[in-house]
């Protein structure tokens, strides 16, 4: 099945529950959204920014994505319905905390990756990192040793 089809994320919307396989699944459509929609962020698809979304999702998956997947995926008739924000919102609800920084991690790696990072770029970061749930000390590795 195609990560660009974006059934698990869709199916999540609607209300249902996902089944370990389709949490997976639901984890790589969730990636390829949040990497993909970041290329055009700041209304600049930059090339470094494609090719780094295909390298780190390929390290993350082990999937190559083709990209044409990504530039599809970017400009998805899904933002039509709602915006990011949202999908991942709901996603977040059924992926693992390590999932969902794994993603926010991963999108600061794309990013960074062109080397102009514009204003438009870090409110999309931090968009979807509360979107995710994710917390700045997460993202910077500082976990309390104790509760």
């Amino acid at each position: 099945m195609s990560l660009v089809d974006f059934s698990n994320v869709l199916r999540i919307f609607g209300g249902s529950s996902v089944t370990p396989e389709e949490k997976e699944a639901l984890f790589r459509e969730s990636l390829l959204l949040a990497l993909s929609r970041a290329t055009s962020a700041d209304s600049n698809i930059d090339p470094a920014e494609v090719d780094t979304v295909q390298a780190v999702i390929e390290k993350i998956t082990g999937e190559k994505v083709p990209p044409a997947d990504i530039r599809v995926a970017a400009a998805s008739a899904l933002y039509e319905s709602a915006p990011l924000k949202d999908y991942l919102r709901k996603a977040s609800r059924s992926l693992d905390p390590q999932q969902c920084l794994t993603i926010v991690q991963a999108l600061a790696e794309v990013i960074k990756s062109d080397s102009d990072i514009r204003q438009a770029e870090v409110e999309f970061f931090n968009s979807v990192s509360a979107a995710l749930n994710v917390q700045v000390s997460d993202t910077a590795g500082l976990v309390a040793d104790s509760p």
